[in-house]
């Protein structure tokens, strides 16, 4: 395999930063003098591949401004607001296709101001696991809107069908359930996820201070993680009822970094409002209450500020590889390594220094 062809499933602002990214970091003008890897990037290389060994072979998505449109082209199309850090990018050749809608549009998205107003493409939609394999794609990457249940699944089972390996950067659970899992196993198909990590967000730094509380002899009595956000991916989460896999996914994420996990009605992660004009900025505002020594109060207030599609951009450039490597090798079902290292909510949680040093061990293994 020379290069990774990968599909992308969700041309919105996510896909715009990876697709962005891969351009920036394809050259060598990122590479510092003294040998160090350019920022954002966690591996220069992983198996065979730089970045600049990643090519994009098929696209998919419903909404009437990206149909149709080549990749390179729709990626900065509305409602998509990421800061453009590399303007010009290299012709694609790939037009982007109608996926299934399913549940993957909030009712509400049709309600709002012209640029964030969702329109559904008026075509059919494609046969996602033809058009795979058509286009020799080694791995999808899913971007779908939170809720988007059906939708998911049925990206799922065209990578099962097509034999191509998936990156669920979605809290829809399929690596972390078992009977999906078992699936991907038995077809000798690789999956890493699920709900993407960002590389410094909400949920990283809010593990590693609940692990602190416990790893220096403080007990953890409650906490909570505010976010709030301008992009599209939180005016999707306005319907409350898209929720419940994505506050579940940030929940187990936190918890699972504390010896003696929180009673539920003293924890409370998850989205918590639209702030149009952030745009792609994410605030999280995280609280921690805890006992320290002589039972004295110890509490933590951090404010986090993040452009949020970027900062996942360059998770998902590692965990691509890796599903590639899974490929290349011939393992199939979820990664558990790499899934701990790069989900929130992997098959099996791991405290981060186990999940890189098992990520590590997954890519130097022969």
């Amino acid at each position: 395999m020379t290069s990774i062809r990968v599909a992308i499933a969700g041309v919105g602002n996510c896909a715009s930063a990876l697709v962005q990214g891969v351009a920036f970091y394809g050259g060598s003008s990122q590479a510092p003098d003294d040998g160090s890897l350019p920022a954002g990037l966690m591996h220069a290389r992983i198996g065979e591949w730089g970045v600049n060994d990643i090519t994009f072979s098929a696209a998919f998505d419903v909404d009437a401004r990206k149909v149709g449109r080549p990749l390179e082209e729709a990626v900065f199309a509305p409602p998509n607001c990421t800061p453009v850090f590399q303007a010009s990018l290299p012709g694609s050749g790939v037009v982007v296709e109608m996926g299934p809608v399913l549940d993957g549009v909030a009712t509400h998205m049709a309600d709002h101001a012209e640029a964030r107003a969702f329109r559904v493409a008026a075509c059919p939609s494609v046969d996602v696991a033809q058009r795979l394999r058509e286009t020799k794609t080694d791995v999808l990457v899913c971007y779908l809107p939170v809720g988007a249940e059906q939708a998911v699944r049925a990206y799922a089972e065209a990578c099962l069908e097509a034999r191509v390996a998936m990156v669920n950067c979605m809290p829809v659970f399929i690596a972390s359930d078992p009977s999906w899992a078992a699936r991907f196993e038995a077809a000798g198909v690789p999956i890493v996820g699920d709900d993407i990590k960002s590389q410094i967000g909400a949920t990283m730094l809010h593990r590693a201070l609940a692990r602190m509380f416990t790893e220096r002899g403080v007990k953890p009595l409650r906490t909570y993680q505010l976010n709030t956000g301008g992009n599209t991916d939180f005016l999707n989460m306005l319907d409350r009822g898209r929720l419940q896999s994505k506050k579940r996914s940030k929940t187990a994420a936190v918890q699972s970094q504390l010896d003696v996990p929180l009673a539920p009605d003293q924890v409370h992660i998850g989205p918590s409002d639209y702030v149009a004009w952030q745009g792609d900025n994410k605030v999280a505002f995280i609280r921690l209450e805890g006992l320290g020594f002589g039972n004295q109060p110890i509490e933590i207030e951090v404010r986090l500020s993040v452009i949020d599609s970027p900062n996942s951009a360059g998770v998902v450039i590692d965990a691509l590889r890796c599903a590639a490597l899974a490929r290349q090798r011939g393992i199939g079902g979820a990664l558990l390594g790499p899934s701990a290292w790069y989900m929130k909510h992997p098959p099996r949680q791991m405290r981060d220094a186990e999940a890189q040093e098992a990520t590590e061990a997954f890519i130097t293994s022969q």
